[in-house]
């Protein structure tokens, strides 16, 4: 099963070595990440939602990590 919030950076920047290159990282490790073989490191979240311009959260890339990326309450009260 392919990482939801990986595909979408790829999409954005246009394509694995161009996010790895974003993240000082190989077009493989974007793969692995990609494919679920390898979690993105918590050192290299910000890098992708910096070179996705914020379009992925970090809470989307690492859900398993809340503690380090919670997902933002938006409040809808008027």
């Amino acid at each position: 099963m392919k990482n939801k919030a990986i595909e979408k950076a790829i999409l954005i920047t246009g394509s694995q070595k161009k996010l790895a290159d974003a993240c000082g990282k190989t077009q493989t490790s974007v793969w692995k990440w990609l494919h679920g073989l390898s979690d993105v490191s918590p050192e290299h979240v910000h890098l992708i939602v910096n070179a996705t311009n914020g379009e992925v959260a970090a809470c989307d890339i690492r859900p398993d990590l809340p503690e380090l990326f919670p997902r933002k309450i938006v409040n809808n009260q008027d």
